[in-house]
């Protein structure tokens, strides 16, 4: 949503709140018809944005002076605007300006946070005993050993795995959800198409994947922009093509 129309509606919760604070203290609300229940749920609902916008904005480091949106919406319905429309358009532009900028710099700061941090874990997780790393900066543990086949890139796989984050919240989990995973090696992450083909058929191995073996700079939900991300896999079997289709 565009800042303009959030400032809009945060000028509207706060003339609407503002006028009906003083009635509102003296009785409670009559929620006795359909109609007065939506229209207190309508007040609930702009209240509530209210209060989580005003304070988005303020962890941005833009502080609004609500008496004065109270001020301007009233001018405004009554036609004596301090400022014409020209200048009202100027200063929300900059105020939209202003919010991008403040996320955009908190969004690099949050980027450089991420890369130091899964930098640093790869770092020590590469002295660990057990652990390999491969030309492309992943690292893997053999954690249970086997003498199966192992996949090609082109092949179909049918495994179970744990995902962890760095600091191990788990995001994934097909022995959580009690049935294996299957598909082909070749449309998913780098991290696991290169891993998978070093494992037996049998194996279980534990995959410390570089962000950019991984998701890289999307932001995919728990896992956030940049994260290193573990996996303990284990391979159960390489499907034959016809049973893959």
């Amino acid at each position: 949503m565009r800042l303009v129309t959030k400032m809009s509606l945060v000028a509207l919760a706060v003339v609407t709140l503002a006028a009906c604070q003083k009635e509102a203290e003296q009785k409670p609300a009559v929620l006795d018809t359909d109609t007065a229940k939506q229209s207190y749920s309508l007040g609930v609902s702009v209240g509530r944005y209210l209060d989580s916008t005003l304070d988005e904005y303020t962890k941005m480091g833009l502080s609004l002076d609500s008496a004065l949106i109270l001020r301007g919406v009233q001018d405004a319905i009554a036609d004596k605007t301090s400022l014409n429309d020209e200048e009202v358009q100027a200063m929300m532009t900059a105020l939209e300006e202003q919010f991008r900028e403040k996320q955009a710099a908190i969004a690099e700061a949050e980027t450089a946070q991420a890369v130091a941090a899964g930098a640093a874990y790869l770092e020590e997780n590469a002295k660990k005993e057990g652990v390999t790393v491969t030309e492309s900066g992943l690292q893997y543990e053999v954690l249970q050993a086997a003498e199966g086949a192992k996949p090609a890139a082109a092949d179909t796989v049918k495994v179970h795995y744990v995902g962890t984050l760095v600091d191990g919240t788990k995001f994934d989990s097909s022995v959580d959800r009690g049935e294996p995973a299957q598909f082909p090696l070749n449309r998913v992450i780098p991290g696991w198409t290169e891993g998978v083909q070093l494992m037996n058929v049998g194996s279980k191995f534990k995959f410390t994947i570089p962000s950019e073996l991984a998701y890289g700079e999307r932001d995919m939900g728990v896992i956030k922009p940049n994260s290193v991300l573990v996996f303990e896999v284990e391979l159960l079997e390489i499907v034959a093509a016809e049973t893959a289709e």
